[in-house]
């Protein structure tokens, strides 16, 4: 088990990329804290991973709000006596459309859950990890940051923005041994896929996208949970300020 006896939160984790993430973390020996806006959603994956076998506890938490970020972080220590892991993974976009019809709402929102939402975990982990001796970030971004389409303009700003505090965050934390990466999706099957495409979902649309994914297929849950694992694992503990694509090849 590559995470044997080590406590992860993650956030987002009650649907698509954070529920591969922890049901996987889990299955490798981790403790995860199932961090979710949807207490449904959020407390199946924690009974499902309890299920298993496997250590998990369900914690409500709007990643916008400083007061939720504390208690989570709170709940992996209080629960589990320790953070190892933090995988800031909840996210939010705009509909797909002219840059000039999003709304302030809508921008507001993207940026507190995809920029924003980093800071303030920071806030709350990072003294835990200072006090541990370290830890290991992974921030969910997008290959957006790097390969932006039309109509997620805002949103690839704030994936841009992900991919510059990884960087950022891994040189100003390395003295405290606390690894910062991130992971750059392609477009996935998860419940922002009409979002990001900003049509219906048939399989004419989605087949327009995948014509640019050269391995020819969506990233999966699965994908993203793997790589996260091969960052998180402490045999890769040589590995910081990665923006890491898992996108089938869309990036080259």
């Amino acid at each position: 088990m590559r995470l044997k006896d080590k406590v992860a939160v993650v956030t987002g984790s009650g649907s698509g990329f954070g529920e591969g993430i922890a049901k996987l973390f889990a299955g490798e020996g981790a403790a995860v804290v199932v961090a979710d806006i949807n207490d449904n959603a959020g407390r199946s994956v924690a009974e499902a991973i309890g299920e298993a076998g496997g250590r998990a506890v369900f914690v409500h938490a709007d990643v916008t709000r400083r007061g939720e970020v504390k208690a989570m972080i709170e709940a992996a220590v209080g629960t589990f006596g320790r953070l190892d892991i933090l995988v800031n993974n909840a996210g939010y976009s705009h509909v797909n459309q002219p840059l000039l019809e999003v709304g302030e709402e809508d921008f507001d929102r993207t940026y507190a859950v995809n920029v924003k939402a980093i800071y303030l975990s920071a806030l709350e982990a990072v003294p835990v990890f200072r006090r541990q001796g370290g830890g290991c970030i992974i921030n969910t971004s997008s290959t957006a940051a790097e390969r932006p389409r039309p109509g997620l303009t805002w949103y690839n700003g704030s994936k841009g923005a992900a991919n510059t505090l990884t960087k950022s965050m891994a040189v100003e934390l390395a003295p405290d041994r606390i690894r910062v990466n991130a992971i750059c999706p392609v477009i996935g099957e998860t419940a922002l896929l009409e979002t990001f495409m900003g049509v219906p979902d048939t399989p004419e649309n989605r087949q327009r996208f995948i014509d640019s994914i050269p391995l020819g297929r969506m990233s999966r849950p699965e994908d993203i949970a793997k790589a996260a694992l091969y960052l998180a694992a402490d045999d890769q503990d040589f590995l910081t300020g990665l923006c890491l694509p898992v996108d089938g090849g869309r990036s080259i």
